[in-house]
């Protein structure tokens, strides 16, 4: 017997000789709630006993008392277990007595009762004990048994999301269902033609083979925030349609050291089962940054996660047909070790559209746009410079947006404008009221105008409005910049003289009219952007008379693992050079201000006077004006002769 115990015992056990947890765990709970379910539902109901009262009729003298005859009726109630006499001698509207009975039978009662022939009934109470007793067990039962299924499905969920935590969280779709083709992103048409080969590549290989080359492993996309990276990518995976993993960096960071290695391994071996394909990592930045930076160190975790990815895309093990393609916009914090030729081969550059792009990305745009027969995309491009896709497309929306809320059929030159203003500098306020601040701004922003046309290397105006937009923004003068020299980035001296002429000009304009006492701080951005251009002008762009040298990197970032505090590259003398210059530049550059504006102050308070009555002098009307009283330079005549 104690054999067959024991080899009873002994089957219950894994073959390491210990219990599992898990099943002895859910074993325990099932067989507490069986015995607690017994012990309830078995368990009959207890009967109240209403024992005689004090002084009043037992048993035994219920049944002299029927022998002697003085018992009129006697009432059974089997389930309470008592009887109810009435006595011949009492009152009709008295209560009956209780006598208690002692079994189910009583046949002493009943016989005596038939031989003196008193009236015998078995009338069992009206009782709902029993009824509530079951309802309210089988609820408890019920809630018992919901509780122990709610337990297991926890247990269960619990477990596998502790097996599944290092697997990858990477989409998988085995079909490109993005709806985005080549057709639908324009204006980066190098890059289009460098990631067609990839495409080609994976529905063609032969054509490459054939010839001995081989596609490059990795593709970086960089370029600035809202240049159409990740549209990209889309495109490639609708064009290819080959299998596409997209994740982005961050999803393989967590707070225990190990997951994101882990994950990177279980995404290339889903890769891997299902080659040729595509994985597209966003953001990679947040992965791939340099290891062993910033302060105290480096992050265990992260670098851990970027070790085994430098380890998968090109390690002792070839990963043939699997393409990895990667967007950032911060290509400079990446592992120099990541950009290396086996692993990124080939950095696709996304700049910002030209006046083509944008011409193209207006019209992708403008396809479900129901536009005005009086817009055109063409000027819409010209007066867009620097905007990305993304912004073109917010642009846009906002003007579809207001000309529902105006109640208009179609999008009109007007939404346009505003939507254009909205994007830039941000959303119209109320105006002001006619008063003395009204007045100060207008000849604020009059002044940066006027030195916008009359400078002979400015960019001209496009408008002057003194209607107030948020962030604090009273008004603004706005130009239309030269597109080729914001794209090449080849700012001439000359130009940068005049950019912090220009800058200088609404305070330049506040001291003229209103005196030194009466400037405000409204000239407090202007100042700012004046000390960047003279500084950067003399320690970066070498324009003064220190010479052409490079003093500062404006390079030092701490997380990168540079310094904490910014080295200083040169000596105390020449940072006093230094301050000296920067000042040189900006008290002459306020000098030609002033004497500009001091000379045409009559033409001032003319502009000043028509901006407040209409609130926005667009730049042909302004630079009308302004040449019926001086000599305009050329390319001011130019860009009237273009208006």
């Amino acid at each position: 017997m104690k054999q067959a115990e024991g080899k009873v015992l002994m089957g219950t056990l894994n073959k390491k000789g210990k219990r599992p947890l898990k099943s002895s765990l859910v074993t325990g709970t099932v067989t507490a709630v069986w015995l607690m379910l017994q012990a309830t539902l078995i368990s009959p109901p207890s009967v109240a006993q209403t024992s005689s009262r004090e002084g009043g009729l037992t048993y035994s003298s219920l049944v002299e008392k029927i022998e002697a005859g003085e018992v009129a009726k006697v009432a059974i109630d089997p389930v309470r277990g008592v009887a109810e006499v009435r006595l011949k001698n009492q009152a009709k509207d008295s209560a009956t007595q209780e006598v208690v009975l002692f079994g189910d039978s009583n046949p002493e009662l009943v016989e005596a009762a038939r031989n003196n022939n008193v009236d015998l009934e078995v009338q069992p109470s009206t009782d709902g004990g029993t009824v509530a007793w079951l309802i309210t067990h089988g609820l408890l039962a019920f809630v018992l048994l919901m509780a122990l299924l709610m337990f297991l499905r926890r247990t269960n969920n619990s477990s596998g999301q502790a097996m599944s935590f290092g697997k990858s969280k990477a989409r998988f779709q085995m079909e490109a269902k993005t709806g985005v083709m080549f057709d639908d992103v324009a204006g980066i048409e190098e890059a289009k033609e460098e990631l067609q080969e990839v495409v080609t590549f994976l529905k063609k290989p032969e054509r490459f083979t054939a010839v001995g080359a081989k596609i490059p492993k990795g593709v970086l996309l960089v370029g600035p925030p809202g240049t159409g990276k990740t549209m990209l990518a889309k495109a490639i995976a609708g064009e290819a349609g080959v299998p596409f993993f997209s994740i982005s960096g961050s999803e393989f960071v967590e707070m225990f050291v190990g997951v994101g290695a882990s994950r990177v391994r279980d995404l290339f071996k889903k890769a891997k089962e299902n080659a040729p394909c595509i994985i597209f990592i966003d953001e990679i930045d947040a992965v791939g940054r340099q290891r062993g930076t910033g302060i105290g160190g480096g992050n265990d975790e992260r670098e851990q996660t970027l070790n085994q990815l430098l380890t998968e895309m090109d390690g002792f093990e070839g990963n043939a047909g699997i393409i990895i393609i990667a967007a950032t916009n911060r290509p400079d914090v990446l592992d120099s070790a990541l950009l290396r030729p086996g692993r990124f081969d080939r950095q696709v550059q996304v700049d910002l559209p030209t006046y083509k792009g944008r011409l193209g990305i207006l019209e992708v745009h403008a396809r479900n746009k129901k536009l005005d027969p009086s817009v055109s995309l063409e000027t819409i491009a010209r007066r867009t410079p620097g905007f990305s896709g993304a912004e073109l497309a917010n642009m846009l929306n906002e003007a579809a947006i207001l000309t529902a809320r105006r109640r208009k059929e179609a999008v009109t030159p007007l939404e346009i404008d505003d939507a254009i203003d909205r994007v830039t500098t941000g959303m119209t306020l109320t105006p002001l009221l006619d008063s003395k601040k009204k007045r100060l701004i207008a000849y604020h922003e009059v002044g940066h105008a006027l030195l916008m046309t009359l400078l002979k290397n400015s960019d001209p105006l496009n408008k002057v409005t003194i209607i107030p937009r948020s962030g604090g923004i009273g008004g603004f003068a706005q130009q239309t910049f030269n597109e080729e020299m914001i794209d090449s980035g080849l700012y001439t001296r000359s130009w940068l003289l005049d950019r912090i002429t220009i800058a200088l000009g609404g305070r330049a304009a506040e001291e003229e009219v209103f005196g030194d006492a009466e400037i405000t701080v409204g000239a407090s951005n202007d100042i700012q952007v004046v000390a960047n251009l003279a500084r950067e002008m003399v320690t970066r762009y070498g324009m003064s008379e220190l010479g052409p040298f490079a003093l500062e990197s404006g390079n030092s970032e701490v997380f990168l693992g540079r310094d904490w505090m910014a080295r200083v590259e040169y000596s105390e003398e020449v940072a006093t050079q230094i301050d000296h210059q920067v000042r040189a530049i900006a008290v002459r550059c306020y000098g030609e201000s002033r004497r500009i504006i001091r000379e045409n102050r009559e033409l001032m308070d003319q502009l000043v006077e028509m901006l407040l009555e209409q609130e926005t002098i667009e730049g042909e009307q302004f630079r009308q004006i302004v040449g019926q009283h001086t000599t305009l330079p050329e390319k001011q005549l130019m860009a009237a002769q273009v208006s």
